[in-house]
């Protein structure tokens, strides 16, 4: 089973970094021009699609392979716990793991609390919807939860991530400037401003996730920093959950601490960056504008920001040439709204399942990943980022207690997250 799971993601890794390799070769090949990357997006289209059918057609052999040995436990063999906290329908063992389904005698935070004084350090205790049933009760026993959610930490390597994708983004923040640093290393400053920036947008958003998994007592690794050496100097970070959240609650404030935590960075980054950008204003003049160049109304937030620190006046339809920290807190801001989106195991899913339960979050993660796919055929450069969600999204981890739901604050903090999610995503009138 593991060896499915890891051949599996390599094979999610690889049609990835063939999607983006079209990027790479416009950015890395001299004298690229725009029908030569456009061939080779459609030649890396061709082999990824070819790729995905032969992992979708391996994948419905492996349904076929019979699953491990599976048998029911009467009741003598049911716990006594577990018939406690709920009137058992149905009860089964399989691959060592104990599950019952049936419909719980009391509120499934006290159900989850019994069960885990109950079974002590020794098993894990999975509180779950059920489609059939009302609940579903699963009981892991802890060497088989620890091989499955826990793998082990190499700090160095977060450290090494990191120390390159300073010199990544620098490299880019320089070579945005016009500054080639291979040919001028001592002018390495200019890039800068760009990658402090944008490391402290992403370091502080990962970080946001970090220590609100562990005010909750969940274990979690430092951030994995991806650095490349062409487009954007980096493809984010992350970082990865070794233990599962308790329920729905912890689940939901670390997910939404990453976004806000990296917003109280990149806003301010965004208003001191545009007090040093440039108008160049709309039409030819935009076109002919050399840099980073952006309009005003490219978003809600972006336009109130850039009004709030240009001009008042400014109107939608201008285009702003952005200084390296200007630019820095723009990505932010499209960090952010990526995180936001409500698919998967993006922050936006793992909020959107909090609040709604699994049922409707899946049914949510469907519609909003479908609309991103329309989007993306009428906003050039998005398609990249949209095939990147669908195939590092998967499936989130359910909380140990996925029944009890949260706090009516954190329905309304949820709310304002994806009103954030909507302010960037959506163009000024």
């Amino acid at each position: 089973m593991r060896n499915k799971l890891r051949t599996a993601a390599w094979l999610r890794l690889l049609l990835i970094l063939m999607a983006l390799l079209p990027l790479a070769v416009m950015f890395l090949l001299p004298g690229g021009s725009l029908l030569a990357g456009v061939v080779w997006l459609w030649f890396i289209l061709a082999v990824s699609f070819l790729l995905l059918a032969s992992y979708l057609r391996r994948s419905r052999v492996a349904e076929t392979v019979p699953e491990a040995e599976s048998h029911l436990l009467y009741e003598a063999d049911q716990p006594e716990p577990v018939r406690e906290v709920m009137d058992v329908r149905m009860a089964m063992e399989q691959g060592g793991v104990r599950i019952f389904r049936g419909r719980l005698r009391e509120s499934a935070a006290a159900a989850y609390q019994r069960l885990k004084q109950a079974f002590g350090a020794q098993t894990v205790p999975l509180l779950q919807q059920d489609q059939q049933m009302d609940a579903a009760i699963y009981l892991m026993p802890k060497p088989v939860e620890e091989a499955i959610l826990e793998r082990p930490v190499r700090p160095w390597l977060n450290w090494l991530l990191f120390g390159l994708t300073v010199l990544t983004t620098t490299w880019v923040g320089a070579a945005h400037q016009g500054v080639n640093l291979l040919q001028e290393p001592g002018r390495f400053v200019v890039g800068l401003p760009y990658s402090i920036g944008l490391l402290a947008i992403l370091g502080v958003h990962e970080f946001g996730h970090f220590f609100a998994a562990r005010r909750h007592g969940m274990k979690v690794t430092p951030p994995y920093f991806i650095p490349v050496p062409f487009a954007l100097g980096t493809f984010g970070a992350f970082i990865k959950m070794r233990s599962p959240a308790e329920d729905r609650r912890s689940l939901f404030d670390v997910a939404v601490a990453g976004p806000l935590a990296g917003l109280v960075i990149a806003i301010p980054a965004l208003l001191i960056g545009l007090q040093s950008s440039t108008v160049v204003g709309g039409g030819m003049h935009a076109a002919q504008s050399s840099g980073i160049a952006t309009p005003v109304g490219s978003s809600i937030l972006f336009g109130l920001l850039a009004k709030l620190s240009i001009d008042p006046a400014l109107t939608g339809g201008e285009v702003l040439r952005l200084s390296p920290l200007a630019f820095a807190g723009w990505l932010g801001l499209f960090v952010t709204a990526l995180n936001l989106l409500p698919i998967g195991q993006l922050d936006g899913g793992h909020i959107a399942r909090s609040m709604f339960g699994s049922r409707a979050g899946r049914m949510i993660s469907n519609i909003a990943m479908g609309l991103l796919v329309v989007w993306a055929l009428f906003v050039p450069g998005l398609m990249v980022w949209a095939i990147i969600v669908y195939f590092i999204a998967g499936h989130a981890t359910p909380p140990l207690n996925d029944l009890t739901p949260v706090s009516p604050g954190r329905m309304w903090l949820g709310l304002l997250a994806f009103i954030i999610l909507a302010l960037i995503i959506i163009p000024l009138p």
